[in-house]
């Protein structure tokens, strides 16, 4: 293990982990749809845009065309490499963690509610002091299944 390891704010990274995790099942569901798009792209004629100015001739038009859609292409299937590294990293972990656990970092840190801690506290029938306690231990415990002991 690298001694930068010892620096990184496993907290922060924790919190960040759980609140990347709609945008990387997005990127998951939506990857091979966009790569469909583009492919269409490339492979169609471009159409002049008739914006009323005059437009010069460029014969690698079409070449640049293609070169700068397979870079996209190339950048989606990264992301999507990741998007699927990550899973396989936090999948794991949230599925040890309990349903309350799972409840409450949702509540905060998925869903981002702004009633968050009177939603937890209806749930659990506890008062709103003993929220934050509870979601201190659910993410430290979240902190430890993912990094492994601090």
């Amino acid at each position: 293990m690298h001694i930068s390891w010892n620096y990184l704010d496993k907290r922060k990274a924790t919190i960040d982990a759980i609140e990347s995790y709609d945008d990387m099942v997005f990127i998951i569901e939506h990857t091979d749809e966009e790569i469909i798009k583009l492919t269409d792209r490339m492979v169609g004629v471009g159409s002049p845009g008739m914006d009323g100015l005059p437009h010069a001739h460029d014969p690698k038009a079409g070449e640049n065309r293609l070169i700068n859609t397979i870079d996209e292409i190339d950048v989606l299937k990264e992301r999507y490499r990741q998007a699927k590294e990550y899973m396989e990293w936090f999948k794991p972990a949230w599925e040890k963690l309990s349903e309350d656990e799972q409840y409450i970092l949702e509540l905060f840190h998925i869903n981002r509610s702004a009633r968050a801690v009177e939603m937890a506290a209806d749930h659990f029938g506890i008062d709103r002091s003993s929220v934050y306690p509870k979601k201190k231990r659910a993410l430290d415990h979240f902190r430890t299944l993912l990094y492994g002991k601090c």
